[in-house]
């Protein structure tokens, strides 16, 4: 059976391995990925922006200046009302598309206007093939290779700097990451919004010039590069600086040091409005309804201060899945249940809490999902194989030895769950040999199938007998039976039991004869000897063969006390009779020689129990 169990639990988790490796392969569980990632985003975010800006188109800008689109003139005051001398701003950008033509003159005036002021950026959309809302996803190339560039209108993009705002959005729609660059089908290469502007503000940005994402990205194995992920560290309300409403710009309601060296981001906040995307907001790690103005606030300030969200290697992911995988294939086998439940318990929350803290401390991200997977597949097969086979072995002993073994034995075997030993160790024990007096005589007389039934019968009684007062019956040889008490386990009064089943196996074999006299016309009784004393007990024998018994001098004794009984008799030694005088009636039979022995021991016949209304004699009872 243990062979057997073996060799399957090889076969589930070689299936189980291939099968986590698919799941890993296919990203099946990217979302549960995702969860875990968002989570540690929105721990660790500290609320705090660098000096960003938010000028947004919102409800009380439309209350004042109408419908959007507005007429562009009014972005000719509004650039003033920024740039006043001494308090420009390092950069204008715009998150707002102005590619379709208006009136010529507004469109005249906003171009004059950009034209005095260098620090303003207009956006651009890379366009793919059947990409039709601007949304990218991640490609092998080195940017971002587009077959369309929407621009401004010429008179407002000769006099502005041009930068992308296009996106990655993760399969569940989430921002994650973004393009730090496009290359349009010119070659020219455009950096995106965020770049520009945290360029125009003096950020140190070679590092992410040189730097290409591992070969995994948040979204896809198959590496892009050019593409960074982004650290989000603040929504609308955790701004260290408040966003401010267009129209109050434009009316000079604001401080003109309030923008001093800032970055400047124009974007849309009112509900229902929108870029040319088709979306004023979208899904991020730490707020899911974000308007697009803060997602490119928060790559501004990322740049600005250097920070990157890195992600561990693949191959450092895979070993440390597949050390797990063999730690929890092998510790169910090795522990208890309870233990092994408890480390797996333990591991899988050290895993998620250390995680969640690498997360917090360096920004690295680890894929644990498909390892988390891995070994709760592992130890859930395991555990059940293991529980498996201790149940049928369980099952195998109790049906095999339940009959014939006391119950706390049968315990003891299953509970140790290992093959059995050599060996016995010297214990204080009352043996008691049995023998059925009138046998062959009645063998003589009885067809094989009916003297075995009979004898059954007889060692039925004897056997429920026996169990019942926490013996246990070591042997049945032939006609006659070895019954051991505290062994193996301990017993307390051990030798009043003994005495005790002796009695009331020669009470239940007062039925038993007179059916065996009426049946056959035979008489059976039983002789009993008992005796208590130190002797060997354990698993004796040799490694083809092995039996738990007793030997040793005291249980020579009690055979020999045995041989001399008479049908229906029960004698004790005096060491099993000073320890149970006060609960049995009992006749000195006196001091008897018995082979083997130089001395002679005395003896105790067993005829009545004491302080109880029974007043005939055992030996009376047996031969009524």
């Amino acid at each position: 059976m243990r062979g057997k169990i073996k060799r399957i639990a090889i076969v589930l988790n070689a299936l189980i391995l291939i099968a986590v490796f698919f799941v890993y392969q296919e990203q099946w569980l990217k979302r549960l990925d995702n969860m875990l990632f968002d989570y540690g985003m929105k721990q660790t975010a500290l609320h705090k922006s660098g000096h960003i800006v938010v000028v947004t188109i919102d409800d009380e800008s439309l209350q004042e200046l109408g419908r959007f689109p507005w007429d562009r003139s009014v972005y000719a005051p509004f650039l003033d009302a920024l740039n006043q001398p001494g308090n420009e701003p390092k950069a204008i950008a715009f998150d707002v598309m102005f590619s379709d033509a208006s009136d010529p003159d507004s469109d005249a005036a906003f171009a004059d206007a950009l034209s005095q002021y260098p620090n303003v950026i207009l956006p651009v959309v890379g366009v793919t093939e059947g990409d039709f809302d601007n949304v990218t996803t991640v490609s092998p190339d080195r940017y971002l290779q587009v077959g369309r560039i929407d621009r401004p209108i010429p008179e407002l993009a000769e006099n502005a700097q041009l930068a992308h705002i296009n996106r990655v959005i993760s399969p569940d729609a989430v921002i994650r990451q973004t393009w730090l660059k496009i290359q349009g089908p010119d070659g020219a290469v455009i950096p995106s919004l965020a770049y520009k502007a945290a360029q125009m503000a003096g950020a140190y940005l070679s590092r992410y010039d040189r730097m290409t994402d591992p070969a995994r990205t948040f979204d896809d194995r198959a590496a892009a590069k050019n593409t960074i992920t982004i650290d989000y560290q603040f929504t609308a309300e955790d701004m260290d600086y408040t966003p401010v409403s267009f129209s109050s710009v434009l009316n000079g309601d604001i401080d003109p040091s309030y923008c001093k060296d800032a970055v400047v981001l124009v974007g849309f906040t009112a509900a229902g409005l929108s870029d040319e995307t088709g979306q004023d907001n979208g899904a991020t790690p730490i707020d899911k309804h974000m308007s697009l103005v803060y997602v490119h606030a928060n790559i501004i300030n990322q740049l600005l201060n250097g920070a990157k969200v890195s992600y561990v290697d693949d191959w450092i992911v895979v070993a440390f899945g597949l050390l797990l995988f063999a730690l929890f294939v092998f510790l169910p086998w090795r522990l208890k249940n309870v233990y092994s439940i408890l480390i797996f318990l333990a591991v899988a929350a050290g895993i998620l809490y250390g995680q969640l803290q690498l997360f917090e401390t360096s920004k690295i991200h680890v894929s644990i999902v498909d390892t988390l997977l891995a070994m709760f597949l592992a130890y859930l097969v395991n555990v059940s194989l293991k529980s498996y086979l201790e149940s049928s072995q369980k099952s195998f002993v109790t049906r095999q030895f339940g009959r014939y073994i006391s119950p706390d034995l049968v315990k003891e075997i299953v509970s140790k769950d290992m093959d059995i030993e050599l060996g016995g160790n010297s214990k204080l024990i009352t043996v008691l040999f049995l023998d059925i007096r009138g046998f062959t005589p009645l063998s003589e007389k009885l067809t094989p199938p009916e003297l075995v039934d009979t004898l059954n019968t007889m060692f039925n009684m004897i056997t429920e007998t026996t169990l019942a007062n926490r013996g246990t019956i070591d042997k049945f040889i032939g006609d006659a039976a070895m019954i051991l008490f505290n062994a193996p386990l301990d017993v307390p009064e051990h030798e009043r039991l003994a005495v005790k089943t002796a009695y009331e196996i020669q009470q239940g074999m007062n039925a038993i004869r007179e059916q065996i006299r009426d049946k056959y016309g035979c008489e059976v009784n039983v002789g009993i000897g008992i005796n208590t004393g130190n002797v060997v007990v354990g698993n004796i024998g040799s490694y083809l063969r092995v039996d738990y018994t007793a030997i040793g001098d005291n249980v020579n004794i009690a055979a020999r006390i045995e041989s001399s009984t008479k049908p229906g008799q029960i004698m004790v030694s005096e060491a099993v009779y000073e320890r149970t005088k006060e609960h049995f009636q009992f006749e000195d039979a006196g001091e008897k020689m018995f082979k083997g022995k130089s001395q002679a021991i005395r003896v105790y016949e067993v005829t009545g129990l004491r302080n109880s209304s029974v007043s005939e004699s055992v030996k009376q009872k047996a031969t009524s």
